[in-house]
C-alpha cells in the first residue's frame, strides 16, 4: 500500500533533521578519530541500515553510532548513540520517547563502555517526554515545531498542519519539495541548525565532554624482582648487558597501572597488592 501524502511530508521533515544533524556529528567524530556509522552503505554490515545487536540477540536500528577503532570494513568500540525524530502531535511523543529508549538502553547494558545517549527532536514533545529520556541520562537538543516551519518557508513551502489538512495540501507540498534543488533543501536543514544553534550547542558540548573522560586504553604492568641502582650510567649498561631477560621471574613486586583517556589525560598508580590495584580501577571506572 503506498504511503499517504501526509506520512511521506512527515518522512520529509525527518529526513531533513536527520541530514541536518549529519555533518556536525562527523565533523565531531573526524576530530577525535571516531568512526560515525551512519546510514547507507558500509561493507561490514549487509543493507543500509545502523542495526546493533543486543546481548538477547534482538536487534536496533539506529539513526548514528560512534565508535572507536571502527571502520567500513571494522566494527568498533561503540562510545555514543544517538536517535533523531520528528513528532508533529504531544500525543504520539510519549510513544516515541518510549521507542528511543527500548532502541538504545539494552544496546547500553550490552556493551558497558558508559556510551554517550542522545536524542536530537523536532516538532511537539511532551515535558513528561522529555523528562523521561532525561531521567535515563540522554542528552536531548530540542528543535521546536515553530522552527521547522520558518526552516521550510525559506524554500516557500508551509509545513503547517493540524489534523484537519486535508491529503491534496500535503500532495502539493511533496510536488513543490521534489522540484527543489538540492542545495534548496540543504537549505532547508543548515537554517534549521541556525534557529537551534543553541540547543546543538549544548549537546554537542555534553557529547564532547563524555567522549573525553570514556577511557581510550588500560595498561598494566606487573613487575617482578626489586629495582637495582648504580653510581654511574656505565655500570648500568653493563647490567643491562648481561641481563638475562629469559631467566625464571623473581619475585612479585608490584602493578604499575596508567588509564589513557580519549582527550590525552592519564591517570597512573602503583600498586603492591591486587587488591588494591583493582579497587583503584574501579574508582575510576566511571569517570
Amino acid at each position: 500500500m503506498a504511503e499517504s501524502p501526509s506520512h511521506q511530508f512527515g518522512q520529509v521533515i525527518g529526513d531533513i533533521l536527520e541530514a541536518a544533524v549529519k555533518p556536525v556529528l562527523q565533523e565531531f567524530a573526524d576530530k577525535y578519530n571516531l568512526y560515525l556509522d551512519k546510514q547507507g552503505p558500509r561493507p561490514t554490515r549487509d543493507g543500509n541500515k545502523v542495526s546493533w545487536v543486543d546481548k538477547n540477540g534482538n536487534k536496533h536500528d539506529l539513526d548514528f553510532v560512534l565508535e572507536r577503532s571502527g571502520t567500513p570494513r571494522i566494527v568498533g568500540t561503540p562510545v555514543a548513540f544517538i536517535e533523531t525524530a520528528w513528532r508533529r502531535y504531544t500525543k504520539h511523543s510519549r510513544n516515541k520517547a518510549q521507542e528511543i529508549q527500548g532502541a538504545i538502553m539494552p544496546l547500553v547494558e550490552t556493551y558497558g563502555t558508559s556510551p554517550f545517549i542522545g536524542a536530537v527532536l523536532a516538532g511537539e514533545f511532551t515535558e513528561g517526554a522529555l523528562s523521561q529520556l532525561d531521567s535515563l541520562g540522554f542528552a536531548i537538543a530540542y528543535f521546536p515545531y515553530k522552527t521547522v516551519l520558518e526552516a521550510f518557508s525559506t524554500v516557500g513551502i508551509d509545513a503547517s498542519s493540524d489534523e484537519r489538512t486535508a491529503d491534496s495540501e500535503f500532495a502539493k507540498r511533496m510536488r513543490r519539495w521534489n522540484n527543489l534543488a538540492d542545495s534548496d533543501k540543504q537549505k532547508v536543514g543548515r537554517l534549521l541548525l541556525r534557529l537551534n544553534a543553541r540547543q546543538m550547542g549544548n549537546f554537542m558540548g555534553r557529547l564532547e565532554k563524555t567522549i573525553n573522560r570514556q577511557v581510550k586504553t588500560v595498561r598494566i604492568l606487573p613487575l617482578h624482582g626489586e629495582p637495582k641502582e648504580w653510581k654511574n650510567v656505565g655500570d648500568a649498561i653493563k647490567f643491562i648487558s648481561n641481563y638475562k631477560e629469559d631467566s625464571p621471574s623473581s619475585e612479585f613486586c608490584r602493578y604499575e597501572v596508567t588509564i589513557l583517556y580519549m582527550n590525552g589525560n592519564r591517570i597512573t598508580g602503583e600498586f603492591q597488592n591486587k587488591k588494591e590495584a583493582i579497587q583503584f580501577l574501579e574508582t575510576n571506572q566511571g569517570t
